[in-house]
């Protein structure tokens, strides 16, 4: 029989302190009607001292005690992130080194808000090779020590959340993954970006003029994102959906990323999706990019809504443009 890979743990974290909107309308020109109506977010957790790996090292012992696993286990880390420790080297051997462990590989991958998608389609093939056997996949994000918390920022800094998520795949036999579908189109790479620091901006990779201009920060066009996200995301569902043999009736619970509230509100109302089947974290946690399926699939969990055997279609959307989609039994 075919080998397939499962998730056999599951583990979040988010730093302590959290900001509600209303803290924000003291540092930006905002407040708590114009993000929800705009959002649906009413807080986010912002780390105070914390680094990116840190987050990612909660999130993966957590997750390692839930696979009843020991790090000196796993065969392989995948770090999805697009805020690292460092320039570089990867942020995954940073946590590697903070696991205690040396020699498996660790990779590092950017793929933005459908980073975690990415790295579960790359361990799902590693896995189904025979290559490795258990593999820790992580999606961190420290956004916070990034954002301009000024009134110039408010419509992007009110968005981003700080956290991390965690899942342990491993070889089995049992139905695990059935289908990932992956996309990109470069087209619109500079839609939604962060120009800086980078080898395209001139003689240097950074400058006091690349600062003053505020290229180190976050860029949008948010109505173009909005509507390709929900078409995007639509679409790849149905078509994972499909390829594995389902249908999105089949679907015990949808994981979407979580970027919008209204983004994912219109993606449920394309495809008749009732709204019980959908679980958002947005209202919490904000936009932790490649974090929020692992995140929002351990607060599933917790809340009892994720149970063993449960039918479960992810799919994400994010800078690139990059989506994806996966179906998996949980």
């Amino acid at each position: 029989m075919a080998l397939s890979s499962k998730i056999i743990g599951v583990g979040s974290y988010v730093p302590p302190k959290s900001y509600t909107n209303f803290d924000l309308e003291e540092m930006m020109d905002t407040s708590h009607d114009w993000i929800v109506q705009r959002s649906g977010i009413e807080k986010r957790h912002w780390v105070e001292d914390e680094c990116t790996s840190d987050l990612a090292l909660q999130a993966s012992l957590k997750a390692l005690k839930a696979a009843d696993m020991s790090a000196d286990q796993l065969d392989m880390i995948i770090f999805a992130t697009i805020s690292p420790d460092h320039e570089f080297p990867g942020t995954a051997c940073f946590l590697q080194q903070k696991l205690g462990i040396s020699k498996i590989p660790a990779i590092d991958i950017r793929q933005q808000c459908t980073g975690f998608i990415y790295g579960l389609s790359m361990a799902d093939v590693y896995i189904k090779s025979g290559q490795y056997k258990n593999i820790l996949l992580v999606g961190a994000e420290v956004h916070s020590k990034g954002l301009d918390k000024t009134p110039n920022g408010r419509a992007i800094s009110v968005l981003f959340g700080d956290g991390a998520g965690a899942v342990v795949l491993t070889a089995t036999k049992d139905s695990g993954i059935f289908h990932t579908e992956l996309r990109a189109d470069g087209n619109f790479a500079k839609e939604l970006w962060t120009p800086a620091p980078g080898s395209a901006l001139g003689k240097e990779r950074i400058s006091k003029e690349i600062l003053d201009k505020g290229l180190h920060y976050a860029q949008m066009n948010g109505k173009l994102v909005f509507v390709h996200a929900v078409k995007r995301m639509s679409e790849i569902l149905v078509e994972s959906l499909k390829k594995s043999g389902f249908s999105l009736d089949d679907v015990d619970l949808f994981l979407f990323h979580q970027a919008n509230l209204r983004i994912n509100n219109k993606v449920a109302e394309v495809l008749n999706i009732p709204e019980e089947k959908v679980f958002n974290t947005i209202q919490e946690f904000g936009n932790t990019t490649a974090a929020t399926i692992p995140l929002g699939m351990d607060q599933a969990i917790k809340t009892g809504v994720l149970k063993p055997g449960m039918l479960v279609a992810m799919a994400a959307f994010g800078g690139g443009f990059t989506w994806g989609a996966s179906v998996i039994r949980f």
